[in-house]
């Protein structure tokens, strides 16, 4: 049998150990890459729902509830119905607003309430 001082100096195993600790961090940043990748796919689509809701609004004969519908419609589509919750149009004699307020997605689509806000501004017609 060899001695314990023998044994606590073998690296008979470290590899094992050691990728297990490399893969769990590797794992992580993965992990994390894809989330903050997620967070700004929700950011742009929030963007362009806005921007489409503003020009719709902006339209001749159109009202502010017309790009608040077109808006809510693309954003239920392209993330869910609980992103659409809060928006706002501003409708003026010559411009167009329109605010968007969402969740900003930590895990998946949960995170704080909220946390994204976006406007977008197109031109009456």
């Amino acid at each position: 049998m060899q001695s314990l001082k023998a044994r606590l100096r073998s690296e008979r195993g470290a590899a094992s150990v050691e990728w297990t600790l490399v893969a769990a961090l590797l794992t992580l940043l993965f992990l994390t890459v894809l989330q903050v990748g997620f967070a700004m796919h929700i950011r742009t689509t929030l963007i362009d729902a806005a921007a489409e809701g503003a020009r719709q609004a902006g339209l001749d004969g159109a009202t502010a509830f017309d790009g608040q519908l077109r808006t809510e419609q693309l954003i239920e589509a392209a993330i869910a119905p609980e992103y659409a919750d809060d928006i706002r149009v501003d409708r003026g004699e010559t411009l167009v607003a329109v605010t968007v307020r969402a969740p900003l997605p930590l895990i998946g689509l949960l995170g704080f309430p909220n946390g994204v806000e976006v406007t977008a501004h197109a031109p009456v017609e």
